[in-house]
C-alpha cells in the first residue's frame, strides 16, 4: 500500500481532441459542470501530496481546484509529453508514487484510487485500472518506475507498462472514456 499523502495526481488535460471535433470537449457541460471537473471533484478529499493538471490551450480554471498547472506547449507529441511533464513536477516535490488520471474520464472515483493505492506494493509498483478485460487509467506508479516513463514517446503513454501491471477492476461504467460525441451521449444515458 502507498498512502495518497506521498503520492501526486498527474490529471492529463492536453490532449488534442481530435475524435470529439472543434469543441474542448473538457469544457463540455455534464450534469451541470464541465466535463474535465467530475474527476476533479471526485478527488479532491483524496489527500494527495500535490496535484498537477497538464493542460495545453484550456479556459479550464485548474489552479481554484488546487491543482499546479503545468503547460504542454507541444501537444501533438502525444501522451508521452504531458506525462513526462507530470513525472518531472512529481519528483521534484519528492513523490513515492503518482496517480495519472485522465481528465476526460467522469466517473472514477476516490474509492476506486484508494483500491489503486491499496494494490501497489512498493516504489516499482505498477497499478492500473480494468474492465476486466482491458487495462487503461487511472494508474499507478511507483517512484522506481519514473526514469521508464520518461522515456517514453510519442502516444503510448506508458500503456506496455500498464498492461505489464497489477489490475484493479472497476464497473465498466466508472472507466467510461469520453473520446467522441456518442461517449459523452452513452454518458448522459447512464446517469
Amino acid at each position: 500500500m502507498i498512502a495518497a499523502e506521498n503520492v501526486a495526481l498527474i490529471l492529463l488535460a492536453a490532449g488534442r481532441s481530435q475524435r470529439f471535433g472543434e469543441t474542448d470537449k473538457l469544457r463540455e457541460v455534464f450534469l451541470g459542470k464541465p466535463l474535465a471537473y467530475h474527476v476533479v471533484t471526485a478527488l479532491e478529499g483524496v489527500p494527495f501530496k500535490a496535484r498537477f493538471a497538464v493542460v495545453s490551450d484550456t479556459e479550464l480554471d485548474f489552479t481554484s481546484r488546487g491543482f499546479q498547472v503545468l503547460v504542454n506547449d507541444d501537444p501533438s507529441d502525444g501522451m508521452s509529453g504531458s506525462v513526462k511533464l507530470g513525472i518531472a513536477a512529481a519528483r521534484s516535490v519528492g513523490a513515492d508514487a503518482v496517480v495519472i488520471a485522465l481528465a476526460d474520464m467522469p466517473r472514477v472515483t476516490a474509492s476506486h484510487i484508494y483500491r489503486l493505492l491499496d494494490a501497489a506494493d512498493g516504489s516499482d509498483a505498477v497499478v492500473a485500472s480494468s474492465n476486466g478485460v482491458h487495462p487503461c487509467p487511472p494508474a499507478v506508479f511507483g517512484s522506481d518506475q519514473f526514469e521508464a516513463l520518461l522515456q517514453l514517446e510519442g502516444d503510448e503513454g506508458g500503456r506496455e507498462m500498464v498492461r505489464a501491471g497489477r489490475h484493479v477492476i472497476a464497473p465498466e461504467g466508472e472507466l467510461l472514456d469520453i473520446d467522441r460525441p456518442e461517449d459523452l451521449e452513452r454518458l448522459r444515458k447512464l446517469r
